[in-house]
């Protein structure tokens, strides 16, 4: 038996998705004591959209469909960026910690776009 039994689970970008998912559910929690449900809410569904986008994606029959799912992880990224801004900009979050994963969401872009490249020279 394998370690990993879904494809997309050995995928190092999926990995850094679910790390920074994490990351991202505990600011959208800080938010929720805030009363701010409508902005956690968005933010935990942005956050689930970057992996949930690579898993499904890894599921596709082509290379090119599942390029396309990888489009859909990267603009959840950028939503999530967009939200962390906001919120920050509003006082709505520590600065320190958001930078952090905004680097953290950055990288995880970058690493999808070479991925994406990767699967149109196969």
């Amino acid at each position: 038996m394998q370690d990993e039994p879904f494809r997309f689970m050995k995928f190092e970008i999926w990995k850094m998705a679910i790390n920074v998912g994490d990351k991202l559910y505990d600011i959208a929690e800080e938010i929720a004591q805030k009363k701010k449900y409508k902005f956690a809410e968005q933010l935990n569904g942005a956050a689930l959209s970057v992996s949930n986008n690579i898993a499904e994606g890894a599921g596709c029959d082509s290379d090119k469909e599942f390029s396309r799912f990888l489009g859909i992880a990267r603009r959840s990224i950028f939503e999530n960026v967009n939200m962390l801004t906001v919120f920050r900009r509003r006082g709505l979050i520590d600065p320190d910690p958001c930078k952090d994963i905004v680097t953290e969401l950055e990288q995880l872009s970058r690493q999808i776009t070479n991925f994406q490249k990767s699967l149109r020279k196969s």
